[in-house]
């Protein structure tokens, strides 16, 4: 059973900075792509960054230049530092992941989403 674990939410001040880890567990053949998307209060979720298994990334245009998403392969890991940081960066911050998984019928792949972890921003 293929899991996403987040950490490292939590509230700043603006101007401020977060790093968000995920973690992937699970009986995993190989990861396609991580990635972080947001969902503020009454607004859809939305794309943050993704990096993929090449190391290929995509950043949403609000956050481009502040925020850096970086993997480490060996440990299955998605790191997102979050720089500068502004009030309308408040939401939801979800991990996903597009995973290739073993199991006893044979290798699928899938998307995956993590718990979520706040992120607010506020003096």
């Amino acid at each position: 059973q293929v899991q996403l674990v987040e950490s490292g939410g939590g509230l700043v001040q603006p101007g401020g900075s977060l790093r968000l880890s995920c973690a992937a567990s699970g009986n995993i053949l190989s990861i396609y792509d991580m990635g972080w998307y947001r969902q503020a209060p009454m607004k859809q979720r939305e794309l943050v960054a993704v990096i993929t298994d090449g190391g290929s990334t995509n950043y949403a245009d609000s956050v481009r230049g502040r925020f850096t998403i970086s993997g480490d392969n060996a440990k299955n890991t998605v790191y997102l530092q979050m720089n500068s940081l502004k009030p309308e960066d408040t939401a939801v911050y979800y991990c996903h992941a597009v995973i290739t998984e073993a199991t006893i019928t044979g290798a699928y792949r899938d998307d995956y989403w993590g718990q979520g972890t706040q992120v607010t921003v506020s003096s």
